[in-house]
């Protein structure tokens, strides 16, 4: 097996009908969000959410989705492995930066001066 390759994924025929059924009650959701279009926004929107809150525990239930809810877990993990730098590392790291872009502004300002001067010699 090649290792740059990513492996292809198949999804069984049960999660592919649960991704449909979820994608399904989105798109009858927003329809009948506009279909009411002249009742309480508040209702539609409650509606809407408990749709989409509906189709989200329907997909999570497929291997696409448990997959999903891993890769989050993994994430947030490593998330709190990171080692943050304080606030005076961070000021001082900007300032470093500021400081560079300018004197490289003026470097590339003057060279451009330079060239522009050496340009206007030669074609007189």
């Amino acid at each position: 097996m090649n290792p740059t390759k990513p492996e292809p994924q198949t999804v069984n025929r049960a999660d592919t009908f649960k991704l449909l059924a979820a994608g399904t009650i989105v798109l009858v959701a927003l329809v009948v969000f506009y279909a009411f279009a002249n009742h309480s926004l508040l209702a539609r929107v409650i509606g809407l959410l408990a749709a989409a809150g509906a189709a989200v525990a329907i997909a999570l239930k497929t291997e696409p989705g448990a997959e999903t809810v891993e890769f989050v877990r993994g994430a947030r993990s490593e998330l709190r492995k990171v080692v943050w730098p304080t606030r005076a590392e961070t000021t001082q790291t900007t300032l470093i930066v500021i400081a560079m872009v300018v004197i490289m502004g003026v470097l590339l300002w003057l060279f451009d001066v330079l060239l522009l001067w050496l340009v206007r010699l030669i074609t007189g």
